[in-house]
């Protein structure tokens, strides 16, 4: 969320990025009156201390006088009673305007593209060639073709939206995982391997649940959440915490199976490994100095597009509008791949700056010469391997039915350069 001195000093910067956004600001002007309440409740609550005090000390007097205290006491009894009430009152308070103000989407970047949609993208760049397929099979089909997962059996016993990876296709699947670990590893990103789990304190640290909470899994009768991508954890973990960064930010790459519920109405081309509730996904997570958030994120982004070229796939790199991009980045590129079957460009990446928008709902700070200040924490997928395996497939289809495998996974593939139809 928005620190408090922004909504104080310069409301007006929240206010015109709710213009940009076609948002109402109806929040904003909640957030603001309930701050006045809880400051005034602080006035009061100072100003009942101030005659608590003001009495003890009368009643010291008195005594040191040898004389009856038992009328200065009971105005120390009314004090106490209205001291409590008041600092009941001024916690409801603070709750109240905390709460309106993790509702308050984060101030976009000058640059971010004015949008109501997808449709409001900017294409930045693009990237391989899309080849010349004639009558491209979607992966769905080829999936069938090369007996490399099983989506019936899967829903029989787990629901729609579920899978066995099989054979070569499985051994795909953990190609891209070590394909993608080793680059950001040579990138000194530090693997990490998060909880499953977290609880809905941590989880409203990271993401705005208003919006989120219908993708994700709740675990019954429990606070816990299914993961719905290594971001969470890896940011949340520093919760509560101070942090030491020096001169390098803070660099990981995040390994997980991840969770969600994908509700909504989706079309043909979502069908088959595209859209499920479960898969993997290797993410890139940094926190680090403000000053150092822009070149991270182009380091981020650049991250992505290497491994994505190094596939030899075609895909293009997106500005995403300020009415596509959500409550919690400041700004976010996407990364798009060509999918032959469908002839749609659709998202295999995202890359966010999320500035101190999430490190102030954490409560996470790092240490300066002058105190502590609030990090920047920024993401980015390097591979959501079912995304990745399903242009994969569309894309390095042959006339045979077989799937040539990107020479850079050939070493993962014991030497194998192609999955042969079944």
């Amino acid at each position: 969320m928005l620190e408090m001195k922004v909504f104080r000093e310069n409301p007006d910067s929240i206010f015109n990025d709710l213009k940009r956004r076609n948002a109402s600001d109806e929040i904003v002007k909640e957030v603001i009156k309930l701050d006045k309440k809880w400051r005034a409740f602080i006035e009061k609550g100072n100003g009942l201390r101030a005659q608590r005090n003001s009495i003890s000390k009368e009643i010291g007097e008195l005594k040191k006088q040898g004389k009856d205290t038992s009328s200065v006491m009971e105005k120390m009894s009314g004090i106490k009673d209205k001291l409590s009430q008041n600092e009941k009152e001024t916690k409801e308070m603070l709750d109240l305007r905390d709460q309106a103000r993790m509702r308050v989407p984060n101030i976009l970047e000058e640059s971010v593209p004015i949008g109501e949609d997808e449709g409001g993208n900017n294409e930045v760049s693009s990237h391989g060639s899309k080849g010349n397929i004639l009558n491209p099979k979607p992966h769905q089909e080829i999936i069938e073709y090369i007996s490399g997962a099983d989506l019936k059996r899967a829903a029989k016993i787990s629901g729609r939206r579920f899978y066995f990876l099989t054979g070569d296709l499985a051994r795909l699947e953990m190609a891209l995982i070590n394909y993608a670990i080793d680059y950001l590893y040579q990138k000194q990103y530090t693997l990490t391997i998060p909880p499953f789990f977290m609880n809905r304190e941590a989880y409203e640290g990271v993401v705005d649940l208003n919006d989120f909470e219908e993708v994700m899994y709740k675990i019954e009768e429990q606070d816990f959440y299914l993961i719905a991508t290594s971001e969470h954890p890896l940011t949340a973990r520093f919760k509560d915490e101070i942090l030491e960064i020096k001169k390098q930010p803070l660099k990981y790459a995040g390994i997980s199976t991840n969770f969600r519920k994908e509700v909504g109405a989706h079309g043909l081309s979502d069908r088959g490994i595209w859209r499920v509730h479960q898969f993997a996904k290797v993410e890139q997570v940094v926190i680090c100095k403000p000053e150092d958030s822009e070149l991270m994120h182009n380091e981020l982004l650049n991250n992505a597009i290497e491994l994505f070229e190094g596939l030899e796939l075609p895909f293009r790199v997106v500005d995403i509008c300020t009415g596509d991009i959500g409550t919690v980045a400041a700004r976010k590129y996407d990364l798009e791949a060509w999918m032959p079957a469908s002839q749609q460009w659709k998202e295999i990446v995202s890359a966010s700056n999320c500035k101190s928008y999430q490190s102030v709902r954490l409560n996470m700070r790092y240490r300066t010469p002058e105190g502590t200040e609030y990090p920047h924490t920024l993401n980015a997928t390097a591979i959501a391997t079912t995304r990745a395996l399903a242009a994969i497939l569309e894309n390095n289809q042959k006339d045979n039915g077989s799937i040539t495998i990107p020479r850079v996974l050939h070493k993962w593939m014991n030497g194998q350069e192609k999955i042969e139809a079944q």
